[in-house]
C-alpha cells in the first residue's frame, strides 16, 4: 500500500512540475528575447522574469524534495541531505513571495486610482518602492539563513549526540526548534500582509472605476467594463491562489516536523505546486504580450499538426493507389 502511495504521490508531484515549468519557462523565454531584442527592460517585464526564474527554481527543489520524501526517513532525515533541502526550498519560498509581493504593490500603483496623498506619493515613487521592497526581502532571506542555521545546527547534534541521551536532547531542544519555526512563520507572514493588501486595495479600485464607467455609460457591454471585470477575475484567481499556497507552505513546515514519519503528509506538499504552476497561466492571459505570443505559438503547432496530417494522409493515399495499380 505504501509503496502505491509513493507512486501516485509522485506521478502527481511530476505532472504538476510539468505543468508549472511550461507556464514559467515560457514568461521568461519571452521577455528574456524582448529584453535582448530592444537591449531594455520594463520595470513591470523585469519582475515578471525574476519572478518566473524563481519559481523555475523552486519547481525544480520541488520536485528534488518530492523525489526524497520517497526515501525511507532515516536517509531524508540524515543531515548531508537536509541542509541543503532546507536551505534551497526557504529560499526558493522567500523569493517567490517576496517577487509576488513586488508584482501586487506594482499592479497597485500603476492601476489604482486613489485620491489619497500617501498614495499619491507612493505612485509618483513607484520604481523606488519597489526597490525598496526588494532591499527589504534580502535582509529577511539574511535572517532567515541565520534562523536556518540554528535548525541545521539542531539536526547536526541530533546525528552526533549518543542514542542514550537523545530522547532527554530532544526534550531540551524542542523548545527552542518551536520558537524557530514560528519566527520563519512571522518572517514568511511579511509579504504575505502586503500582497493581500496590495490585492484588495486593488480590487476594490477596479469595482469602483467599473460601477463608475457602468454608471456614465449606462450599460455593461462596453470594452472597457470588460476588460475591468476579466482584471477582477484574475486578481480574485490570483488572491485564491496565493493564500492556498500560503497556507499549505506553512502546514507543509509544520506537518514535516511533527509528523514526519507518516507517509500521509506528503500530499500536503502537492497543494504548494497550485500557485507556481496556476499563477503563470493567469500571468499570461493577464498580460497581453504574453498572450498574443501563446496564441501566435498555439496556432503555428495547430498549422504544423495540420500540415503533418494532410502530409500523412496524402502518403497513405497514394501508397493506397499504388497498390489498386500494382
Amino acid at each position: 500500500m505504501f509503496i502505491v502511495l509513493d507512486k501516485i504521490f509522485l506521478i502527481l508531484a511530476a505532472v504538476e512540475f510539468i505543468i508549472g515549468m511550461f507556464g514559467n519557462v515560457f514568461i521568461g523565454l519571452v521577455n528574456c528575447s524582448e529584453w535582448i531584442k530592444n537591449q531594455k527592460i520594463s520595470l513591470a517585464d523585469f519582475i515578471l522574469t525574476c519572478l518566473a526564474i524563481s519559481r523555475i527554481t523552486q519547481l525544480l527543489v520541488l520536485l528534488f524534495e518530492s523525489f526524497m520524501l520517497g526515501l525511507p526517513s532515516y536517509l531524508y532525515g540524515t543531515y548531508k541531505l537536509a541542509k541543503p533541502i532546507s536551505l534551497l526550498w526557504r529560499m526558493t519560498n522567500h523569493l517567490t513571495a517576496w517577487f509576488a509581493t513586488c508584482l501586487s504593490v506594482f499592479y497597485l500603483l500603476k492601476i489604482a486610482h486613489f485620491s489619497h496623498s500617501l498614495f499619491l506619493w507612493l505612485k509618483w515613487r513607484m520604481n523606488r518602492v519597489v526597490l525598496v521592497i526588494l532591499v527589504f526581502s534580502l535582509l529577511f532571506l539574511i535572517f532567515d539563513f541565520l534562523l536556518l542555521e540554528t535548525l541545521n545546527d539542531f539536526f547536526l547534534n541530533i546525528c552526533k549526540i549518543d542514542k542514550s541521551n537523545l530522547t532527554l536532547y530532544l526534550d531540551e531542544r524542542k523548545t527552542l526548534h518551536v520558537q524557530t519555526l514560528i519566527l520563519l512563520s512571522l518572517t514568511y507572514f511579511v509579504p504575505i500582509v502586503l500582497s493581500l493588501t496590495s490585492l484588495l486595495l486593488l480590487f476594490l479600485s477596479l469595482v469602483r472605476h467599473t460601477r463608475n464607467l457602468r454608471l456614465n455609460l449606462m450599460g455593461s457591454r462596453d470594452s472597457s467594463i470588460q476588460a475591468h471585470k476579466r482584471a477582477m477575475k484574475m486578481m480574485m484567481s490570483f488572491l485564491f491562489l496565493f493564500i492556498v499556497h500560503c497556507f499549505f507552505t506553512q502546514l507543509t513546515n509544520w506537518t514535516l516536523f511533527i509528523f514526519w514519519k507518516n507517509r500521509f503528509t506528503k500530499f500536503v506538499m502537492l497543494a504548494v505546486y497550485t500557485f507556481p504552476s496556476g499563477h503563470s497561466f493567469i500571468l499570461i492571459l493577464g498580460n497581453n504580450k504574453l498572450r498574443q505570443t501563446a496564441l501566435k505559438v498555439l496556432w503555428h503547432l495547430k498549422s504544423s499538426l495540420r500540415r503533418e496530417n494532410s502530409l500523412a494522409l496524402r502518403s497513405r493515399l497514394s501508397r493506397a493507389f499504388s497498390k489498386i495499380i500494382t
